[in-house]
């Protein structure tokens, strides 16, 4: 049917177009009240829409540098365990040596000794059980960071160290059955502590980067999505009261079509 096949007053089709755009406004302020935003997608507010996607993306990049955060943290804890247990190892054979040293029995000198080259294999063994998902700080392995939304943005490297027998200088000049042997042995482990210790809090402080490094992403990431969520969110209370107003217009608006419509069904009683 042709759009002017049917003539309608001009109070009439007044009444209509209002009622049609009443009907669009309740349809918009239901969509966010369903939804909760007052822009669903470009076609509400291009600039803001886009505006807002562009924080939940950086937020969201954040997000993942966090758990690359979290492994780093896990990776240095298993390193400094490592070193922990590696000290204990030392503390150890230095106590064989002393003993050793204190000694004029051979016999007794002979099973320090061997005790002690013992230790020296637990100890590589020890740092090379230090990695965390294949990166181990003990066997020279390198870790980076990546604390920016892009990478080489900001991020933190850090350097491992050999911390088995060799790369630490836990070495022997010869059998303790030899006068002297022992006590030059013990200055070695007492090099290797203090590299032990100076890594330790080497290690230390690069774990306060990261975990400070996680707490402000953490507070930037919910600053990103308050800002998106500023941007797109609709006010409940003001979309209910709308509702409430569009739905009384409707009614004002069927109603005032109604009575357009009887004045003109009135003319027609006058045949």
């Amino acid at each position: 049917m042709s759009i002017d096949s049917i003539s309608l007053t001009s109070g009439m089709r007044n009444n209509l177009i209002s009622l049609q755009q009443i009907s669009s406004e309740v349809n918009t302020t239901q969509g966010r009240l369903s939804s909760g935003k007052k822009v669903n997608s470009a076609l509400d507010n291009p600039t803001t829409y886009f505006a807002s996607q562009s924080e939940l993306q950086r937020a969201n990049d954040l997000s993942n540098r966090q758990d690359g955060m979290s492994e780093a943290v896990q990776t240095i804890q298993a390193a400094n365990a490592g070193i922990s247990s590696i000290t204990s190892l030392i503390q150890s054979a230095q106590g064989l040596a002393s003993s050793a040293a204190s000694t004029s029995d051979t016999a007794s000198q002979a099973t320090y000794y061997s005790q002690f080259l013992q230790l020296q294999t637990q100890i590589t063994q020890m740092a090379s059980d230090s990695g965390y998902q294949g990166t181990n700080l003990l066997t020279a392995g390198t870790l980076t960071i990546q604390f920016g939304q892009a990478t080489g943005s900001s991020s933190l490297t850090v350097n491992g160290f050999a911390a088995d027998n060799t790369g630490l200088g836990v070495t022997t000049v010869g059998s303790w059955t030899t006068a002297g042997n022992a006590q030059s042995d013990s200055a070695f482990m007492d090099a290797a502590i203090t590299t032990l210790r100076s890594q330790s809090s080497s290690l230390a402080s690069n774990l306060g980067v990261i975990t400070t490094r996680q707490s402000f992403t953490t507070s930037l990431i919910n600053t990103l999505q308050t800002g998106s969520d500023n941007l797109t969110l609709a006010d409940m209370n003001e979309e209910s009261a709308n509702m409430l107003a569009l739905q009384t217009k409707q009614s004002l608006g069927t109603t005032a079509l109604s009575l357009s419509s009887q004045a003109a069904q009135s003319v027609l009683k006058l045949f």
